[in-house]
């Protein structure tokens, strides 16, 4: 019953809401789906701890990257 719990702190809505900003910001859906696997998958062998946090799961901080990279390009200037 803790495991219900731990996922309650997920905001669901913001995270299909960036799910759709990313898809819509996209040209090719296929191409960004495969960007964001690859992606989370990468962050998956670099920090082995986030696998068991289900607020910080690889796919999830993928697409919430990946959203930001495009919409406000200013944070990569800095």
């Amino acid at each position: 019953m803790n495991k219900y719990n731990e996922y309650t702190k997920i905001d669901l809505r913001y995270i299909t809401y960036k799910t759709e900003e990313l898809l819509d910001l996209a040209k090719n859906r296929y191409k960004i789906t495969i960007q964001v696997a690859n992606r989370a998958k990468r962050r998956k062998y670099e920090d082995i701890d986030i696998i068991d946090d289900p607020v910080n799961k690889p796919i999830i901080k993928a697409i919430i990257e990946m959203v930001d990279e495009i919409t406000e390009p200013e944070i990569l200037k800095d």
